[in-house]
């Protein structure tokens, strides 16, 4: 790479850290500059997120994928802190750069200035996320696990009320209770590993005597309930439905990728500690991530038909898409994962153009009403001369009500997975996979067969009936006001899971190569740990920092 490129992994983190900090330098009177510096910083952030993809996307050699390692420090791995940037690691920054650019563009219509300092907690929350898919170590993900939730907890309470506030309530503490188990479980691990650099670990935990193992798996299981919470494994839930439902439309729609970080730790720590090649702790945790994603997934169904609220309703999807990821990994098998990697793209994207939908639809409500507002001018006056009602030949739709209306079908398409948009591709590939096993398919892969489905048509009936009713059926309330910066958000959103669907093959294989490359821990290993810091000499062959898979020193193809 050049040496330009050479820094391009350590800047999604020192971009929104450095331009936050800025702001907190100017008053809040100084919006324009704020909007001017935050629209600035997330474009840049998605610009850096195709140039990685791209870089790791690359052929090289008979491999699937490049591997860029950055130490920080220029101290080498195990010893110094490296961020990696993998398949699935340029992934999670492409979707969290998506979801950045979009809700800050609908937040700059009205929510930016529900409350002080909101660019700046933005900012840091993609600054915590970003970091978090990125470090090679457990310390610095616990640093960047707290930055996102500090800046969490403020983007929570934003906006103000009793609602918020009350869900604040239940949403620090719990999170706050999460980050002292994942201290108690990294500190175990280092007691035992004396490392906390994943790829070192990836290469001791195989070689643990008994008694050191079983402590070992005891500091992995105390972490894993911190990550667990945070994803919405049930019954560690409770608390997502009612804070996703309090939080204002852009803070839930950016909420959507939250829980994909405990998703992505524990996909990540699993298969790189607990794979095929952990020896006897090989598969550890796998029936408890199985059965629970299965558990998480019933809840979710449930919820979906009981919630009364659309705000709730999108709470209980999100449990959904955590409860069938979770349970796609326990499943060990890379296909299914592949086909899980796939849907966690498509049902985030919709997930959070649904939660920007719902702050547009009851925009219109009146006070205490339960359905969108359909003015009587449009329907007619039910008082008007009978000779007026034979001349109606239909009712208009106004144009603000079929846009709203056409988005809602396609949220509920792709979340209920319905044929043929990206919702339905990652649940057949999924299905697909598990159908298709060699030998006898055991029961409770039947079992998550049909939840899989049953929960689909939760989803489908749920929302067809939150749509009838806010949609369809007339009250004596105002039309919603849209704005363009706010309708086009949702349809870049609504639009990016139809091209899913439209490059379903190239996007497919991407997913199964990622998939696929997770399964080897000890190649992983090898890249990491045989980095040498940026701007080494590389004319001795001694120090090279070439691999037997031929990266340099920051794993990119010489």
């Amino acid at each position: 790479m050049t040496p330009a490129l050479d820094h391009l992994a350590i800047l999604p983190i020192v971009l929104p850290l450095a331009v936050g900090a800025l702001m907190l330098l100017f008053d809040e009177r100084r919006r324009r500059l704020k909007m001017t510096l935050s629209l600035a910083t997330v474009f840049a952030l998605l610009a850096i997120a195709v140039t990685m993809v791209v870089m790791v996307g690359l052929p090289n050699g008979d491999r699937w994928s490049t591997l860029i390692v950055y130490p920080l420090g220029n101290w080498p791995p195990p010893f110094g802190i490296v961020l990696v940037v993998d398949r699935l690691a340029a992934l999670m920054l492409l979707m969290t750069a998506v979801l950045g650019c979009t809700t800050l563009l609908f937040a700059l219509a009205r929510w930016h200035t529900a409350g002080p300092r909101f660019h700046t907690l933005f900012l840091l929350l993609l600054t915590g996320l970003n970091g978090a898919f990125l470090t090679g170590d457990l310390f610095n993900l616990f640093v960047f696990f707290e930055i996102l939730l500090a800046a969490s907890y403020g983007l929570v309470l934003h906006g103000s009320g009793t609602a918020r506030v009350r869900a604040g309530l239940h949403y620090i503490p719990i999170n706050l209770v999460a980050s002292s188990l994942f201290l108690v479980g990294v500190a175990v691990i280092y007691g035992v590993t004396g490392t906390l650099n994943m790829a070192d670990l990836s290469r001791i935990v195989p070689t643990l005597p008994p008694d050191s193992r079983t402590l070992m798996e005891a500091g992995a299981a105390v972490l894993g309930i911190a990550f667990l919470v945070k994803a919405g494994m049930w019954p560690l839930s409770f608390w997502l439905p009612t804070t996703y439902a309090a939080a204002c439309a852009p803070v839930a729609a950016m909420f959507a990728i939250m829980t994909k970080v405990g998703i992505y730790v524990i996909l990540r720590l699993f298969l790189l500690c607990f794979g095929d090649e952990a020896g006897a702790s090989e598969d550890f945790g796998a029936a408890w991530l199985y059965y629970g994603g299965m558990a998480t997934l019933l809840f979710g169904g449930i919820g979906v038909l009981a919630s009364q609220s659309m705000q709730r309703l999108g709470g209980y999807s999100v449990l959904i898409s955590s409860g069938t990821l979770l349970a796609a990994i326990g499943t060990g098998n890379s296909a299914v994962i592949s086909g899980a990697l796939y849907y966690l793209v498509a049902s985030t994207f919709a997930i959070s153009a649904y939660f920007l939908l719902v702050e547009l639809i009851e925009r219109g409500q009146a006070a205490g009403a339960d359905v969108l507002a359909v003015t009587l001018e449009i329907f007619g006056d039910p008082e008007e001369d009978i000779e007026d009602e034979d001349e109606e030949v239909g009712v208009a739709i106004p144009a603000t009500i079929a846009v709203l209306g056409g988005g809602f079908v396609a949220c509920t398409a792709v979340l209920a997975g319905l044929p043929p948009l990206s919702g339905f591709i990652g649940k057949f590939a999924m299905l697909s996979a598990l159908l298709n096993e060699a030998g006898e398919i055991p029961f409770d892969h039947w079992l998550f067969v049909a939840l899989l489905m049953l929960s689909g048509l939760a989803t489908l009936i749920a929302m067809t009936r939150n749509g009838i009713r806010t949609l369809w059926v007339p009250a004596e309330t105002d039309i919603p006001r849209v704005r363009a910066i706010e309708a086009i958000p949702v349809g870049v959103l609504l639009l990016l899971c139809a091209v899913m669907t439209f490059a379903g093959g190239p996007t497919m294989r991407y997913m199964e190569a990622t998939a696929q490359i997770l399964y080897w821990p000890s190649e992983y290993a090898r890249d990491v740990l045989g980095s040498q810091p940026v701007g080494h000499n590389t004319s001795d062959p001694r120090s090279s920092g070439h691999g037997p898979s031929g990266l340099s020193a920051t794993g990119a193809t010489p």
